[in-house]
């Protein structure tokens, strides 16, 4: 059925009053039903991750609905939906288990644990800032306990603590982001494989002609696309049937272990290997240059090369994904030389396109040669100082050095702005070391103060190695937010401001509505609060950590300080090769990803997709991979819906029957 002619025009490039009212509506509605859903049953992730469930599923849901006779003239626009989405997409994972959830306990949790260890009370309990949580006994017992009123009076301190910290970090990388986004989106031309997907969904790019007819969205009636999405979704779905009804048939796509891991000699390193044969993944592989494809599954064989090395000379024997340390090869910490490298690198490059934006930022031009920009270039440098003026006083408050602060807020800054890249480069992020362990590893524990280390444990959540459950998420979506609003014609300027507003009412309604939760079931009442992995064990064991650090001293980490530098130096050599040869195969972010967390579940699949991408092209050439290109955007879609489906049934069955199954 064709679309239906709204007008001629769209006024505000689809940054309306009713797009951002509907966004706000949907935020309310899943700040109480993501906590439910990820909190209290733990029923599994919907509102993080990539590619982010629930947002997706709303914005099929939504545009399936502009069909519906009554809004087939005056229902919401392409880019209103997107614009929607964008929203939603930027500020939902506020609910999840990750962010709130591992943010607003951390504290009480120290005061909590230390009734167990007296001597936490002369160590380190001290040097918390009062301002971080309430101290008083009964509105800890109430926040463990349940089955209590929130204590409103209590909590309004540390909230608005909290909500401050959480919006100027925000808004710090938000303005930075909005400085480098036209370099990464129409400079360097990153490839973005999620930001296409929901343009897909609605029948590809909509152009940029203010003058062309502006049209109900709709889903697309491409094929392609649906043949992918229904593969993918029964795949899928008929596996989790299998999973929770065993007698059911089951298409094995993993993770099976094809060879278990041998616990000692040299072989050991190889670790297991698991066959995983997941659609969306193969998709993402598919999808992203085939350069970065190849490098990830390259680079983890190499790893794993290092790490049979490593126990041949006399290391000890482990599964190569579980080498946190900073022995030999120490992978996670040259992932994060190479990530603090890129970080560096990236910004070179862009050296001539940000001297101009400052230079228009402090002339006249202000306001006119960057009206396409998300903010003038004036407003984000002020909004930028702002924010990281006022982040750095919250710890210098908060008992640390000033120099020290400001490089903390660095390092989160930075960390949020270079992972946005990297998942804007293949969908995926890197699992590093977090900032207290970046922090640790050139200074030790013996150089800092005991509120430097409070503080930088404390703010473990915003660095966690789980970029795509954590706070950074926000700025990985932020980040495709711009490329979908400069791909479909949305106003930058308009959706900016549109997205600060949409994150600082979801700061609003979600804090109060986890609270509301966790005061009526208790905190270990819920099934995240008791789970034995993260976020809750790191916010159970970091008060030993702090104990640890303060009580005895460490001091610099020289093999880890060496990783991360041998990890930086070979990012730069990879990335100078690209620059210098053409036919260079390898890629600095593929380096990364094969040096983090997860590539021993996405070897095959990487392996398949860079294959059946390589296969394509050079017997059907460009011309037939782009056909394909739907195909694969339907099999993410379809993993998006079989999560979607499996968490109608989670919440009709209020959580024992899971939307995630381990």
């Amino acid at each position: 059925m064709p679309e239906a002619v709204v007008h001629q025009r769209e006024p505000g490039g689809g940054v309306t009053r009713r797009s951002v009212l509907v966004a706000a509506a949907i935020l309310l509605v899943f700040a109480v039903a993501a906590t439910y859903h990820e909190v209290v049953w733990e029923a599994g992730v919907v509102v993080a991750g990539a590619p982010a469930p629930w947002p997706l599923a709303t914005l099929l849901l939504l545009a399936a609905a502009m069909a519906l006779p009554r809004l087939r003239k005056r229902g919401l626009t392409r880019r209103e939906l997107l614009v929607v989405y964008v929203l939603v997409l930027v500020a939902a994972p506020l609910f999840s288990r990750g962010v709130l959830f591992f943010a607003l306990p951390k504290t009480i949790i120290y005061y909590h644990m230390a009734r167990a260890n007296p001597a936490w009370e002369t160590i380190f309990l001290q040097h918390i800032p009062t301002w971080f949580a309430p101290t008083e006994s009964w509105v800890r017992n109430g926040f463990f306990e349940g089955n209590a009123a929130v204590p409103w009076r209590e909590w309004a301190v540390p909230v608005a603590v909290w909500f401050s910290f959480m919006l100027a970090y925000f808004g710090a990388f938000f303005s930075a982001l909005a400085l480098v986004q036209r370099q990464w989106i129409t400079n360097e031309r990153l490839s973005f494989p999620l930001a296409e997907i929901p343009q897909q969904l609605l029948g590809g790019p909509a152009g940029r002609d203010a003058g062309e007819p502006v049209r109900v969205g709709r889903l697309t009636a491409n094929r392609i696309l649906w043949a992918g999405v229904l593969i993918s979704f029964a795949l899928n779905f008929l596996n989790g049937l299998a999973r929770r009804y065993p007698s059911l048939p089951t298409v094995p796509l993993g993770p099976v272990v094809i060879m278990p891991w041998l616990k000692v000699g040299p072989l050991a390193g190889l670790g297991a290997f698991y066959f995983t044969l997941w659609p969306w993944l193969v998709a993402i592989a598919y999808i992203i240059p085939k350069e970065i494809s190849f490098s990830c599954w390259f680079f983890w064989l190499v790893r794993m090369a290092l790490h049979v090395t490593g126990i041949a000379l006399g290391g000890t024997p482990q599964l190569p994904e579980e080498v946190w340390g900073s022995e030999f090869p120490a992978p996670y910490y040259q992932a994060t030389g190479a990530v603090l490298a890129l970080g560096i690198w990236a910004m070179w490059v862009a050296r001539s396109y940000l001297a101009r934006a400052l230079r228009i930022a402090f002339s006249s031009l202000s306001g006119g040669a960057d009206s396409d920009e998300p903010m003038a270039y004036r407003w984000a440098l002020v909004v930028f100082v702002l924010c990281t003026v006022w982040l750095t006083g919250f710890l210098y408050l908060a008992g640390c050095r000033l120099l020290f602060a400001l490089a903390t807020v660095g390092l989160l800054v930075g960390l949020a702005v270079i992972w946005a890249r990297i998942r804007a480069e293949t969908a995926l992020t890197a699992s590093i070391l977090d900032g207290y362990a970046i922090t640790m590893t050139p200074f030790g524990t013996a150089g800092l103060r005991p509120q430097e280390i409070v503080s930088t444990i404390t703010l473990r959540w915003a660095t966690f190695p789980s970029p795509d459950g954590v706070f950074m998420v926000c700025a990985q979506n932020a980040l495709e937010g711009f490329k979908i609003a400069d791909s479909a014609g949305v106003n930058n300027r308009r959706l900016a401001l549109a997205l600060i507003v949409c994150f600082a009412f979801a700061l609003a309604v979600g804090i109060p509505a986890l609270l509301a939760v966790v005061y009526h079931y208790g905190y270990f009442g819920t099934r995240a609060g008791s789970a034995p992995y993260w976020p809750s064990m790191q916010s159970r064991t970091d008060g030993d950590i702090i104990f640890n650090a303060i009580a005895t001293p460490g001091p610099t980490d020289y093999r880890g300080l060496a990783a991360i530098l041998a990890g930086g130096s070979i990012c730069v050599l990879l990335g100078a090769a690209r620059l210098r040869f053409w036919w260079w195969p390898f890629h600095p972010v593929g380096y990364i990803i094969g040096n983090s967390w997860g590539m021993h579940w996405y070897l095959v699949p990487f392996l398949v997709g860079w294959g059946a991408k390589l296969l394509v092209i050079r017997y059907g050439g460009l011309r037939l991979y782009r056909k394909t290109i739907p195909l694969a955007m339907g099999l993410i879609m379809g993993d998006v819906a079989n999560t979607a489906a499996w968490s109608v049934v989670a919440f009709a069955t209020g959580g024992a029957v899971p939307s995630a199954v381990g």
